[in-house]
């Protein structure tokens, strides 16, 4: 989904958490990192170094080839299916590239106080922008590395914006 604020995608999941009687939510920015890092230690899922087949991004990017990718693909140009492109190493697809996608945090410009055990971090900081993680189709290599962060308002809603959804166990939520 796109164009999609954070607001509806939290009532989204408020709306769905109520009909399956599971918590869902967004994942904080800790945990998105953690599922899309899969293990790695690259700056990309996928090692090194990005490439058309691998992720939706804008690989031409204002009309000239980035140096350090791989082959020169086709430039989508506009969000594509989840599952064009191969998952990472824990089997989740579309985490680099595609739409950007809502987490529960705050917007903090820095890593000073965050929680350490993972959870969102949603004190202080700037309540009314939320953070984005993952990069889009609209976007360069830079903006779909695994470090790369983002925000936007809570109401703001576009066509390189969408979510992914964070399931608890039963009985537990965030």
């Amino acid at each position: 989904m796109v164009q999609v604020s954070w607001e509806e995608a939290m009532e989204f999941c408020r709306r769905l958490s109520q009909h399956t009687k599971l918590f869902y939510t967004l994942p904080s920015e800790a945990q998105w990192e953690y599922a899309c890092r899969a293990g790695t230690t690259t700056p990309f899922a996928f090692g090194d170094m990005m490439m058309p087949s691998l992720a939706n991004y804008d690989h031409v990017y204002n009309g000239k080839f980035i140096i350090r990718l791989g082959p020169k693909g086709q430039y989508q140009q506009k969000t594509v299916e989840v599952g064009c492109f191969p998952a990472n190493a824990w089997g989740l697809k579309d985490m680099n590239g595609n739409v950007w996608e809502w987490c529960l945090d705050h917007w903090h410009s820095n890593y000073r106080d965050a929680p350490s055990d993972g959870s969102a971090w949603v004190t202080g900081g700037e309540p009314t922008r939320r953070l984005l993680r993952g990069g889009s189709w609209r976007d360069s290599h830079r903006s779909c590395r695994l470090a790369a962060r983002y925000w936007r308002h809570l109401d703001d809603r576009n066509d390189s914006i969408g979510f992914r959804l964070c399931r608890f166990p039963p009985g537990l939520t965030a």
